[in-house]
């Protein structure tokens, strides 16, 4: 009896290339947040560059029980688990407004405690979700991505090089090479096009002086992830209720990625495999807030690497898992990653995120488009999740607790979809599709 492609464990020749994909695809938005916050709340170097090996270490962690699980946690998909964005709006504000990192590690744990509590309230959300809905979700998580893919392909948000013909050239080039490998390899060549395209054009870039090692000499070879290391976390009810809200925003996402994922390896997901994932990304969360950093969810740019590569198994996914661990253990490995160019990333982004949004297309192939409430459903959606990409100042007189809501194009878009199915449709609720067909 042969198991599922996600249960298969790879060989480790096939599995380690496929891993290490996982880890550079996700690695620059990985130690984004850190370095962001860290500068935020007037850190020194060396504690920034300890909040980046912390994060890693959790994220190593979150991504092993997501991928294997464990008791009442992990989807058992192949899925990365990372710091999340939604929480750097709040985060920076609480430094504004005085806060410290421990009131901030206080609230981090109480929204992963949050999570945890209310992640069986979202697993009674997958009914909601037919085919119109899910689609529609899945279509704007890679629009989303496109959005991050091409700021990288540019040379990376703020660039003075912005559209440089030099990053232009490169990109054209890990895409040319992902393309050539894609339509003339075949087997173990055509998983690792995108490593392999990733590392000419690092290459290239190296060779055109773009590559700086600076980060690598310095770094030391070893570090230990210590808990609570700036202190007892504090726990304050403005932060924490902030949090809080950020935590529900990263359960509406991290379903529409469960979904995701679940249609590209055919495996879909029901309530009870829903609650193991969101479980895990409030898992991540408390570990996070014990370990010195930040909220935690699913990554969607693994999404569209797992259909670029067409590699299933959730055991190469939790290699990466094992190799950001110990990334986050030895600084001067991560280094050497960190100093992939965003455009050589911006290159394998561009054809990775794209699938994402094909795969929304494919399932909105199976929406009857002659009902025209179908028609509605999905072109309001996707207007609600160009809002915040389009025109980011659109909510700016609402009050600022609301911003992880109404800058997250796809939380606006499950909203408006699950809503105007509701209505349009006039469906009951239990009798909505609970696996995607």
């Amino acid at each position: 009896m042969i198991s599922h492609p996600v249960d298969q464990v790879l060989p480790w020749k096939r599995a380690i290339p496929v891993a290490l994909q996982h880890v550079m695809v996700m690695y620059a938005g990985a130690i984004a947040v850190p370095l962001i916050l860290g500068a935020a709340f007037h850190m020194g170097a060396d504690q920034v560059g300890f909040l980046v090996n912390a994060d890693l270490f959790c994220c190593g962690v979150a991504t092993l029980i997501q991928c294997i699980g464990f008791w009442k946690f992990g989807i058992k998909l192949p899925v990365v688990m990372g710091v999340s964005f939604a929480a750097v709006g709040p985060l920076l504000a609480m430094a504004r407004n005085g806060q410290t990192i421990v009131d901030v590690y206080g609230a981090v744990i109480a929204a992963g405690v949050f999570g945890l509590l209310i992640a069986p309230v979202f697993g009674r959300l997958v009914r909601f979700f037919p085919a119109v809905v899910t689609g529609s979700v899945i279509s704007v998580i890679g629009i989303t991505l496109l959005q991050v893919g091409i700021r990288w392909a540019g040379g990376g948000v703020g660039a003075k090089n912005f559209g440089d013909p030099q990053n232009l050239m490169i990109v054209a080039v890990v895409l040319l090479v992902i393309l050539l490998i894609n339509k003339y390899a075949h087997g173990f060549l055509s998983h690792v096009s995108v490593l392999l395209g990733m590392l000419v054009g690092y290459l290239l870039a190296a060779g055109l002086g773009m590559v700086s090692f600076d980060e690598f000499h310095h770094a030391e070879w070893f570090a230990w992830i210590l808990p609570l290391r700036f202190g007892v976390p504090r726990f304050e009810f403005g932060p924490m209720l902030s949090l809080c809200l950020v935590m529900s925003v990263i359960l509406v996402e991290s379903t529409g990625m469960f979904l995701a994922m679940g249609e590209m390896v055919e495996r879909p997901v029901d309530g009870p495999t829903l609650v193991r994932g969101l479980r895990t990304d409030a898992l991540g969360t408390i570990l996070g807030g014990l370990f010195n950093t930040f909220t935690y969810s699913s990554f969607s740019q693994n999404v569209g690497l797992v259909g670029m590569t067409g590699v299933h198994s959730r055991w190469a996914v939790a290699g990466a898992g094992g190799f950001l661990l110990l990334f986050g253990f030895l600084p001067k490995f991560g280094a050497l990653v960190a100093s992939i160019p965003q455009v050589v990333l911006g290159g394998a982004g561009l054809c990775m995120f794209g699938m994402v949004s094909a795969t929304g297309i494919k399932i909105l192939q199976r929406v009857d488009l002659e009902r025209p409430a179908n028609g509605l459903i999905i072109a309001l959606s996707l207007a609600a999740g160009m809002i915040p990409m389009v025109a980011p100042e659109f909510f700016q007189v609402l009050p600022s607790w609301s911003q992880p809501l109404t800058h997250s194009g796809i939380t606006l878009t499950a909203i408006v979809a699950v809503s105007l199915n509701a209505f349009l449709n006039n469906t009951d609720p239990a009798s909505a599709p609970i696996t995607l067909e």
